[in-house]
């Protein structure tokens, strides 16, 4: 029997649900049926908004799906005038402010506290600038992902830009791939870098070479159903094709055809492509795709360019994101910017984008490490460009805790979090940055704190990994996290291994602080942090450190999931503002 999401969707979804969501932006909030609201906010989802959490009724959050992270000048100009003008809510956040943009591990740009009254107005001027939010939450093709650099980055294997253009074209708003089972995630790589991590993607395009008709062809190997969440992770599985450029869409067609046709429409707990290539098999997956879904014959996989894999591989002799400069084929750079863990407020986004006019810049890009990445800046102009003010906040060479934090929205809006993530993970980088050294010639050290085990912040790919839980300490309820080491992409990946269960969340820092003390003692010569936990047992990784406290302080240890908002000064549930009146 088809799941109580599926119903609803059979009744409404995609393109036609628009017509309604103006109307109710019309009438307002209150509009909504309220034995109807779930139904609708699912289908709303498909139009890039998600329905904040409890306490903060008629706000939602807005995402905007930029394929491949690229943004134009102007494009960045009104995403931060949408962000000031509408993306502002009743109370400030210590740490950021009043209006903010969030730059997501999806290469997406999210925006909370919107109105549903104000919504056809920012869509239409997200549109008029090229910008659109179709399909960046819901069932259905998501934001396609890569490097924000194809087409400039002076080492690329192939420009994928005119393929995810053409991708984002053909999927985007097309009723016959529109309804999935679940959510589809994809992921092109045209680097040597594997900067579109395709390994944690439901479909993958992986550049690779292969001899074809007596000449030596640049394409992609395809792989499936990779993801992070529910805690159960999957690489991406090689199903044995190797892909021509000019057939990306054709292979992207059938395989999402394939999902839409044979996934679970029945328990959406088992829905992911990744559990349908766990019950067939590649061979399976690949001989049915052959069979029913693709008009020509697949060759077989090529050669693969995994081994020059270093994005967030926890390589010690290679750059694991784009943070600093990058050359690129003309002869410019592009500067990458670390953006403590993604979120800049809307006046600096501001300001970025009278930068980026002001030195030539034709694209502003966003990394799947919740970064930003300036192009064309030309070699005469690098070092006015590095004197900027605003870069000594978003520095191009910043301290390797601020460069690595990553973190998901947490209960500040999310309805699955379980703790606090976006400022405490600002209060463990500066502590961090502060009071502990890295060991000598460690340039990186990744943090992820994902508020669940939906890991949008993608935990299992780092080398500490940081998950919501509770647990309690001093006879109280506090927030805590397990916490897992060693996880990252490359030529081999791995995911982290969960070695402590339910730390309180102001003993993390102590623990970090162990435990590289630890690794600086017993690493072996040029051995990487990854390669430290990969050379330990289990029971040696369970003693490797020990959490404590020390002198950095968390004010958000309470249960922040009860609150309306964990950073009003009345955080009680009945204190909330929300809903919201129209003519407020």
């Amino acid at each position: 029997m088809p799941s109580k999401v599926e119903g609803w969707k059979d009744e409404a979804y995609g393109l036609e649900v628009r017509d309604r969501l103006v109307e109710f932006a019309d009438e307002g909030w209150e509009a909504i049926p309220e034995d109807e609201r779930d139904a609708w906010f699912e289908r709303f989802k498909w139009w890039g908004l998600y329905h904040q959490r409890k306490g903060q009724e008629s706000y939602f959050m807005m995402r905007i799906g930029t394929p491949m992270g690229r943004l134009t000048p102007a494009q960045l100009r009104v995403v931060g005038e949408v962000a000031a003008e509408y993306a502002t809510g009743p109370v400030e956040n210590p740490e950021f402010g009043g209006a903010y943009c969030d730059w997501t591990t999806r290469q997406s740009i999210q925006l909370h506290w919107i109105r549903l009254e104000d919504v056809p107005e920012i869509f239409e001027r997200l549109e008029d600038a090229g910008l659109s939010t179709i399909q960046a939450c819901g069932d259905s093709w998501r934001n396609v992902v890569g490097s924000p650099l194809a087409g400039r980055d002076a080492e690329e294997h192939l420009d994928v830009w005119p393929i995810v253009r053409e991708l984002n074209s053909a999927f985007k708003g097309d009723p016959a791939y529109s309804n999935l089972p679940r959510k589809w995630k994809v992921s092109v790589t045209g680097d040597t870098r594997g900067a579109g991590q395709g390994d944690i993607n439901d479909l993958a395009f992986e550049p690779a070479v292969k001899e074809l008709g007596g000449e030596r062809v640049k394409g992609f190997n395809v792989r499936v159903g990779g993801g992070l969440a529910r805690k159960e992770p999957r690489f991406a599985r090689d199903v044995d094709v190797f892909c021509r450029p000019e057939d990306v869409t054709a292979v992207s067609a059938g395989l999402s055809a394939l999902f839409r046709d044979y996934g679970d429409r029945e328990d959406r707990f088992n829905a992911r492509i990744k559990f349908l290539v766990d019950e067939w098999g590649p061979e399976k997956l690949r001989r049915v795709l052959q069979e029913e879904y693709v008009d020509y014959d697949l060759p077989t996989a090529g050669e693969d360019l995994r081994d020059q894999y270093d994005y967030n591989a926890g390589r010690a002799d290679a750059r694991g994101d784009y943070v600093g400069l990058t050359e690129q084929h003309d002869g410019r750079y592009a500067v990458g910017l670390s953006v403590l863990v993604g979120r800049m407020g809307a006046e600096d986004v501001l300001e970025l984008a009278d930068l980026t006019e002001r030195y030539g810049s034709g694209m502003v890009g966003i990394t799947q490490r919740q970064n930003l990445v300036v192009a064309d800046v030309a070699e005469a102009d690098l070092d006015s460009f590095l004197d900027e003010p605003l870069l000594e906040t978003y520095s191009p060479d910043p301290n390797p805790f601020m460069r690595g934090s990553v973190a998901c929205t947490g209960t500040e809006y999310c309805s699955l979090s379980i703790v606090e993530t976006k400022n405490r993970m600002v209060r463990y980088a500066r502590w961090l940055a502060e009071n502990v050294d890295l060991p000598e010639g460690v340039e990186e050290f990744h943090v992820h704190l994902s508020g669940c085990t939906a890991s949008c912040a993608q935990p299992q790919i780092a080398d500490v990994s940081l998950r919501g839980m509770k647990t309690r300490k001093d006879g109280e309820a506090v927030e805590a996290f397990d916490v897992g080491l060693g996880g990252g992409l490359g030529e081999n990946p791995r995911f982290a291994d969960w070695v402590e269960m339910r730390v309180a969340a102001d003993e993390v820092p102590g623990y970090v602080r162990d435990l590289l003390r630890t690794y600086e003692a017993e690493r072996a010569d040029g051995e990487s942090f990854r390669e430290f936990v990969e050379a330990r047992t289990p029971d040696e990784l369970e003693g490797l450190a020990d959490p404590e406290e020390t002198t950095y302080e968390d004010p958000y240890m309470h249960n922040t999931k009860l609150t309306w908002y964990p950073y009003a000064e009345d955080d009680a549930m009945e204190a909330s503002p929300a809903p919201t009146p129209a003519d407020d």
